[in-house]
């Protein structure tokens, strides 16, 4: 199976770097291609994966071809590949922000499997989540190793593609949130005496623990509060501390202004 990469942006390196780590997938097994030689033959060297000479070569070569170019140029790349995108072999796998299906068909062709992606940068330590849509044409044993390239950099989630904007905000704008909120948590520990070192640790470890408790638990998050915060304790006047101040609503308007910005590109 060959995957190839049109773009080489700070996403596909992510991408790529998951699946050489994750997967069985050797270097040879990815070919890269990119507007700016500098950027993919530095991308091939430091991975060992296969540089190509042209978008032409990576779709003729590949299996999956992933479009990962920035969406003004995103319709000129897929018109100048289409002539190599056989419907009986090839499958785009489309990371390209705002570009529907529909116009994906109309570019590449009716009769091609496509299947829209919406991965987060966390796909590079596998732990990524992805929200992932496919058109008619990608179905059985195709669209499970398609799909199943994203489950084993983390999750997926298949989605409607007009929660597409909602998602982006949850998981791929939000990812600096929680480096923001870390950051907050950490410079408080510094105020109160630990290096920022050390805080940083403390509070990156308890962000991590408690992530996971609540995707392995029977409890909503809420639940997990309630066992955490004993009557007239310490927690209980942080957590009223941080609500006078505006936490919750913070964040919604925070994830609000996310989801406008991205439903008006």
């Amino acid at each position: 199976m060959k995957i190839g990469f049109i773009g080489v942006g700070g996403m596909a390196q992510a991408i790529i770097t998951g699946l050489l780590k994750q997967t069985k997938l050797a270097p040879s097994d990815i070919l890269v291609h990119s507007a700016h030689a500098s950027t993919y033959e530095r991308v091939a060297k430091q991975t060992g994966v296969t540089a190509k000479a042209s978008n032409v070569e990576v779709a003729k070569d590949s299996d999956f071809v992933v479009l990962a170019v920035t969406p003004n140029v995103a319709t000129s790349v897929v018109q100048e590949i289409r002539d190599q995108l056989d419907p009986k072999k090839t499958t785009l796998i489309s990371i390209v922000a705002g570009l529907t299906l529909e116009r994906l068909e109309e570019l590449a062709g009716y009769d091609l499997p496509i299947l829209r992606t919406l991965p987060n940068l966390n796909v590079a330590i596998g732990a990524g989540m992805t929200a992932v849509h496919a058109n008619e044409n990608l179905t059985g044993e195709t669209k499970k190793k398609a799909v199943g390239l994203f489950d084993q950099i983390g999750s997926t989630v298949t989605l409607p593609e007009n929660d597409f904007a909602t998602f982006s905000a949850l998981a791929g704008s939000s990812p600096a949130y929680v480096y923001f909120f870390i950051d907050s948590l950490s410079r408080a520990g510094v105020k109160h005496g630990l290096t920022k070192t050390a805080a940083t640790k403390i509070a990156a470890q308890a962000v991590m623990g408690s992530a996971e408790m609540v995707l392995k638990s029977d409890e909503n998050p809420f639940g997990l509060i309630d066992q955490v915060s004993s009557p007239g304790g310490s927690t209980v006047a942080g957590l009223l501390a941080m609500e006078e101040a505006g936490f919750m609503t913070a964040v919604v308007k925070g994830i609000d202004a996310t989801i406008d910005r991205n439903n008006a590109e």
